[in-house]
């Protein structure tokens, strides 16, 4: 059970999201004196929750009819999906974060002015729904490899956000939100890399499996798994199976998987220095000048 970690870190993130995106909500409706409305909050969150959940079923379902060759062609495509999607919204929420409640809010307005209440549910369940369904396609490649190890992460992602969330509408707990999510993502990149490289290994062996060939694209550049698979630094063992559950680690990968590893790393980190880079200059620099600021030693009196 090694899929735990990765389970926990996507539910409660994506779940905090749309928890977050509810308490915005609320808060505006409380502020303006409309909180005769929550209940279309309430039952759009529950509907999107319900068909979210619905949906994840619909996807174990159809997975565990499949064999073979579409087996192996399911866990690539699903584990290339949740990549891609898992690291445009990370890369989305990091541009757009700052206007989401202004956004939400213009929103309510405009639904409250027009008499469309229906509108106040539909903007929860959109939140939500989009939240939901971005946990279900990401935990599907974790589903297939780990049932037992993905559901206990789930599990105590859903009951922290829920404690998380108790507190901090009590006021009791004060999120530092921004730093949050920075620090989340930059995990969640990581696991996505991983995510991808699994995607690739997949679709080889679904290729093989159709009896096309890659040639030397299919074939391993280097072996440096232990030769006894109980080694714990195995692929399969213990230390090696959770490095594989995070980082996507493989002991033989294949010529396609490590450049397609490797390619991501590029582009993905010059993205992460372009987006993040400016907001660390700027903390250095307010450093620097906070450090002229304060007197020299010899010249602080007693």
């Amino acid at each position: 059970m090694v899929s735990e970690i990765p389970a926990f870190l996507i539910t409660f993130r994506e779940a905090l999201e749309a928890a977050l995106i509810v308490a915005i909500v609320l808060a505006y409706l409380k502020k303006i004196g409309k909180m005769g409305v929550t209940r279309y909050v309430w039952f759009g969150t529950s509907l999107a929750i319900g068909i979210s959940v619905a949906a994840g079923g619909a996807l174990f379902v159809l997975y565990g009819g499949l064999s073979g060759v579409a087996t192996e062609l399911f866990e690539g495509l699903a584990s290339l999906t949740a990549m891609g999607i898992l690291t445009y919204m990370i890369f989305w929420m990091a541009k757009n974060s700052k206007r989401i409640k202004g956004e939400l809010e213009r929103k309510i307005d405009l639904s409250l002015t027009k008499g469309q209440l229906l509108g106040i549910a539909t903007l929860a369940f959109v939140a939500v729904f989009r939240e939901g369904i971005e946990t279900v396609l990401f935990l599907t490649a974790l589903f297939v490899s780990d049932v037992s190890g993905s559901v206990i992460g789930i599990l105590v992602g859903v009951l922290t956000v829920g404690l998380l969330g108790a507190l901090m509408l009590k006021g009791s707990v004060r999120l530092p939100v921004r730093s949050f999510f920075k620090y989340t993502s930059v995990l969640l990149l990581i696991f996505s890399a991983g995510l991808f490289g699994a995607g690739i290994h997949e679709l080889i062996e679904a290729s093989e499996g159709s009896g096309f060939e890659l040639g030397i694209l299919a074939q391993a550049p280097f072996n440096i798994n232990p030769g006894d698979s109980g080694n714990p630094l195995h692929e399969k063992g213990i230390i090696g199976s959770i490095l594989k559950a995070l980082l996507g680690y493989d002991g033989n990968p294949e010529w396609l998987r490590l450049v397609g590893y490797i390619g991501y790393w590029l582009v993905i980190g010059a993205y992460l220095i372009k987006t993040y880079a400016p907001s660390l200059s700027i903390n250095i620099s307010t450093l620097l000048r906070l450090r002229r600021t304060l007197p020299r030693r010899d010249e602080q009196t007693i």
